[in-house]
């Protein structure tokens, strides 16, 4: 099979704050049909509702304005319901009963269960005897699964964002009033980037930051990728010095993450042993990186050591060097942005006497100029046929053929 596998990056970018509205509208914008959420969410056990999404212009900025509308006949039930809140297995049944995909459940639950983390450990009370209150009411509820079903729909790999704005004040909630932010987004958002901004409102409420801490994975896009769509959600609030935006943009790049730029990150070792070394391999391997490799060196008076080097996307430095300082006795580590060309790379797998191999191919623009056989794939064919690793590897080179068919 030829060609590269595309994978997808949903970047947000927040000038006004986030809240389950302006996600849901971001990712209306990004091509989800509103009908389509409007007729699955219908599985949800819940009163009648409707998803509305307005194109307006927001200081000059054209955008979706998303809000879940309760059918009025149902508003007395409803806000019965507000007023009592919601355990959180009440609204887990919810989401597992429902007829949506299983990985929309498992989404939904997760955002779910880390706000009822959240408010637990504020209030000092055990999860289930949360009651949910703004977030466990019924447009809430709609909007955290709305929000998971989209981005279901959308096939995103993996979603980033810089930071958040945080304003300032006072805010009214089931509790009373409390500082601005409120309580559970703080603690859902420990950890987070923010940025303080002239504004006495809530700009990130908590059904916001819920989906954002459970969604994220990564402060940017990444080197190599490009841009596909770009969609504009709106706030329902006035905000007095900017704009209420939400941006999100849609990134494809290759799955091989041909970068044409890396970081490069080095140090010395001669107090860590060479097992310790060699776990520390595989374990920057596995969290992401794009090579490493071990230099044999002397350091001051011919102490023999090992000089460990590592490349990366520019994105993933933070939790490689974290990697590295945890797993090694190094009090310093070398970094050093480094352009790299590297071939578009694809996979055709063929038939030997001895099983099936796959070969790795490589093109620069669009021309084959290199191919090897996978050689974990010739290492398990020569034990299983008693015959050297070499033999399977020259079978399966000869059975390549035309790389470009």
């Amino acid at each position: 099979m030829f060609g590269i596998m595309k994978k997808k990056t949903l970047h947000f970018e927040s000038i006004g704050g986030a809240s389950g509205d302006m996600i849901l509208g971001a990712l209306i914008g990004l091509g989800v049909s509103v009908d389509e959420l409007n007729e699955e969410l219908k599985s949800l056990n819940v009163d009648p509702f409707e998803i509305v999404a307005d194109a307006v212009v927001e200081q000059g900025m054209s955008g979706i304005r998303a809000k879940v509308k309760l059918h009025e006949h149902h508003r007395h039930d409803h806000d019965h319901g507000h007023h009592h809140g919601r355990h959180l297995s009440a609204i887990l049944k919810l989401i597992e009963e429902s007829a949506l995909p299983d990985k929309v459940k498992t989404n939904a639950s997760k955002v779910f269960q880390q706000i009822g983390e959240a408010e637990a450990s504020i209030h000092g009370v055990d999860i289930e005897k949360i009651h949910f209150h703004e977030v466990g009411a019924m447009d809430s509820i709609v909007d955290i699964v709305g929000c998971c079903l989209a981005l279901y729909k959308l096939d995103v790999d993996r979603v980033s964002i810089r930071s958040l704005p945080q304003g300032h004040g006072t805010i009214e909630c089931a509790h009373g009033t409390y500082p601005n932010p409120a309580p559970a987004t703080l603690r859902l958002l420990e950890g987070f980037p923010v940025q303080d901004v002239d504004e006495p409102f809530e700009l990130v409420t908590p059904t916001g930051a819920a989906l954002i801490s459970a969604w994220r994975t990564a402060e940017s896009p990444g080197i190599g990728c490009r841009a596909i769509k770009t969609a504009y959600s709106v706030g329902h609030r006035k905000l007095n010095d900017r704009p209420n935006l939400l941006r999100a943009t849609l990134y494809e790049a290759a799955e091989d993450q041909t970068a044409d730029e890396c970081l490069v990150l080095e140090c010395n070792l001669d107090d860590t042993t060479p097992e310790l070394v060699g776990c520390l391999f595989d374990q920057l391997l596995e969290a992401g990186a794009l090579d490493v490799f071990t230099t044999p060196v002397f350091m001051k008076k011919q102490r023999q050591g090992t000089l460990l080097t590592a490349l990366c996307l520019p994105a993933d430095r933070g939790k490689m060097l974290d990697l590295i300082f945890r797993e090694s006795t190094t009090f310093g580590i070398r970094e050093q942005l480094s352009k790299r060309t590297v071939l578009e790379r694809s996979f055709k797998t063929v038939e030997t006497p001895y099983g099936e191999v796959r070969i790795k191919i490589g093109r620069r623009n669009g021309v084959v100029v290199t191919a090897s056989p996978e050689i974990e794939d010739c290492r398990t064919l020569a034990k299983e046929n008693g015959i050297a690793v070499k033999d399977v590897y020259e079978a399966a080179k000869k059975r390549g053929g035309d790389y470009d068919e």
